[in-house]
C-alpha cells in the first residue's frame, strides 16, 4: 500500500535541516498531518586494518550518550566516495586507502529522508591530528572481534555504525 502525499509545507529550514509537514492520504482515504525531515545525503567509511576498525569515541548531546561511531558526514558537492574519504581524514587524521562500496542505508525512513553511502577501506596512512578534533574524545583502532561485545554494552548504538559494523562481521563470516 502506497501512501499519497498531497502537499508539503516548510515549518523550518536552515543549512542543516529542512522540517516539513505533509498532508498524507492513506489507502483507506484517511489523512495524516505527518512531519518529516529532509537532510543532505551522507557518506562514511569503515576502515579496517589488521582486524581492527577505526572508530571515534564521542558524546552525542541530544541523547546524552557516549558511543563509538564510524566517520560519516555530508556529501556536499562531492561524489560519495570522495566525501567518505574526506570525512575519515578530517575526523580521524587517517587517510583511507582505496574505498569500495560496503552498504547503503536509510537509517530512519519513517521520519526523514536521510541516506548514507558507506564504503570500506583496508588500509590507511596517518597524516596527523584530526582537522575536526571537536568531533570526538578520541580516535581508536578497535578489534572487529570486540564489536559484538561493544554493541551488547551499548557502546555502539548509532544506526549507521551498527549497520556497517555488523555487515562487516557477516561479510567476514564471523
Amino acid at each position: 500500500m502506497r501512501w499519497q502525499v498531497n502537499s508539503e509545507r516548510t515549518l523550518y529550514q536552515d543549512q542543516w535541516v529542512h522540517l516539513l509537514t505533509a498532508d498524507v492520504e492513506l489507502p483507506d482515504g484517511r489523512h495524516l498531518d505527518h512531519r518529516l525531515i529532509r537532510t543532505e545525503p551522507g557518506a562514511g567509511a569503515v576502515v579496517m586494518v589488521d582486524g581492527k576498525v577505526l572508530l571515534l569515541w564521542r558524546h552525542r548531546f541530544i541523547t546524552d550518550t557516549w558511543t563509538y561511531e564510524i566517520p560519516v558526514g555530508a556529501i556536499g558537492n562531492d561524489e560519495p566516495a570522495v566525501a567518505a574519504a574526506r570525512e575519515v581524514e578530517e575526523e580521524t587524521g587517517w587517510r583511507p586507502g582505496p574505498l569500495r562500496p560496503l552498504i547503503y542505508t536509510q537509517p530512519t525512513p519513517g521520519l526523514m529522508n536521510s541516506e548514507h553511502h558507506i564504503f570500506r577501506a583496508d588500509s590507511a596512512d596517518y597524516i596527523g591530528p584530526p582537522v575536526d578534533g571537536f568531533e570526538s574524545e578520541r580516535v581508536e583502532w578497535v578489534p572487529l572481534d570486540e564489536v559484538r561485545r561493544l554493541v551488547d554494552k551499548r557502546d555502539i548504538v548509532t544506526g549507521t555504525t551498527l549497520i556497517a559494523l555488523l555487515y562487516m562481521l557477516v561479510d567476514l563470516g564471523r
